[in-house]
Parts: C-alpha cells; sequence; structure tokens
C-alpha cells in the first residue's frame, strides 16, 4: 500500500506529464529536438551577432590566406648594413617586387616591423629598427602604393633576433613587410569579396592544358 507522501509525488508527476502532452502543439514545440541554430530569435539581434562574427572570421581567414600567399610569392625580408637605415640595391629590387605585389590588391593592407642587432642600446636600437621601417615606407610609397594602406610602422629594435648574439649579425638587421588585413572601406570589403581578392591573380592567370600534352593550349595558326 502506497503512504500518503509517495501518493502525492506520482500525482504531481502525472500531472506534469500531462501538461507537457498538451504542450506538443504549442510554440515552443521541440526546443531540445531542433537543431542548434535552426530558429533564432524572431529580433534579428542574435541574426546580425552570428553575421559579425561570420563576416570576422572570413577576414581572418583570407587574411591569413594573402598573407601566406605574399610570403610565397615574395621576399618580404630586407637586410641593412650596421648602424645603417639605407637601402642597398638589393633591398631596392626586393622592394620593387613586393610593391609589384602590393599594387595587385588595392584592398589589402601591409605593416612594415624594422628589427636590429644587439649591439648598442635598446633605446637606440629601438629608434634605428623605426628608421628603417620608414625607409621601406618611403620606398614602396615611391613606387606608388599608398601610405594609407602602410599600416603603423613598428619597431621591435632588438627585441625579436632571428639570431642569438651580441655580436654583429646582418640577419638581424631587417625589415618585415607582412599582410596585415583589408581596408575597411573598400567597396570589395564591404562586399564581402574576399575570396576575390585573394584568388583573382591565380583565375587570371589560369590557361587550359591541352588534352595530349597538359601544356598550355596555344591559338590555332593562321592559314
Amino acid at each position: 500500500m502506497l503512504t500518503a507522501p509517495k501518493t502525492r509525488t506520482f500525482a504531481a508527476l502525472a500531472a506534469l506529464i500531462a501538461v507537457a502532452a498538451c504542450g506538443t502543439g504549442g510554440p515552443e514545440q521541440g526546443s531540445f529536438n531542433r537543431g542548434a541554430g535552426a530558429q533564432l530569435d524572431g529580433g534579428q539581434f542574435g541574426n546580425a551577432t552570428m553575421a559579425n562574427h561570420l563576416a570576422m572570421t572570413r577576414a581572418e581567414r583570407y587574411t591569413y590566406d594573402m598573407a601566406r600567399r605574399f610570403a610565397d610569392e615574395v621576399v618580404t625580408v630586407v637586410n641593412f648594413a650596421f648602424n645603417s637605415a639605407q637601402l642597398s640595391d638589393q633591398a631596392r629590387q626586393t622592394l620593387r617586387e613586393q610593391a609589384r605585389f602590393i599594387r595587385q590588391f588595392p584592398e589589402v593592407t601591409f605593416r612594415v616591423y624594422g628589427h636590429t642587432d644587439l649591439v648598442g642600446s635598446e633605446d637606440y636600437n629601438y629608434r634605428l629598427g623605426l628608421r628603417r621601417a620608414q625607409a621601406v615606407v618611403a620606398y614602396l610609397a615611391a613606387q606608388g602604393i599608398s601610405t594609407s594602406r602602410l599600416e603603423a610602422l613598428v619597431s621591435y629594435g632588438e627585441e625579436q633576433p632571428l639570431i642569438v648574439t651580441e655580436g654583429r649579425e646582418r640577419r638581424n638587421r631587417r625589415t618585415v613587410t607582412e599582410v596585415s588585413g583589408f581596408v575597411a572601406d573598400h567597396p570589395r570589403v564591404l562586399n564581402g569579396q574576399y575570396a576575390e581578392v585573394i584568388w583573382r591573380g591565380y583565375v587570371a592567370s589560369a590557361v587550359p592544358p591541352t588534352t595530349l600534352t597538359g601544356s598550355p593550349s596555344a591559338a590555332p595558326a593562321a592559314e
């Protein structure tokens, strides 16, 4: 025989089951069975937040892809003589190659980092690293690159040596040019056309191979 407390417990459970059964057709039906995100809030706030998150995620991914392509296709490092911010002939050649790449993508921004070796005081080397970055930006600007696309100059001074040595080391005396992002108000960026920016050069240079040789097909000779 059931005691009074147990009888009340079973009665309460039965009532809850009856209420759940009656509500199966209501607006809250299936809240545990719907896939996540199947119905975002009707007030649009959640939708807008998710859209912004996805846009930022795409921008980060395409920035990474563009940075990798830049590093693959051009030399990103320029070296300097000891205690100097003067560009050598080799440095100018490297920067001309960088400028050719940068001109292809007016939607993309770049940043130049200046570095020194470990000889000298930290303050002096910071200023020297900055002068080196400024020399690179000035040369890129002379090649037709807008300074608005060359983001804040950064000097690491002696903080990030490639070769850890207290002596003179040419490989530490350098600048590094890197992709930093996209121009915020550029039409292509506003339209979210990041993929077109990344792959434009690849698509333009594609030439279908012939079926026999696999080499680029040539136009038929005139008869």
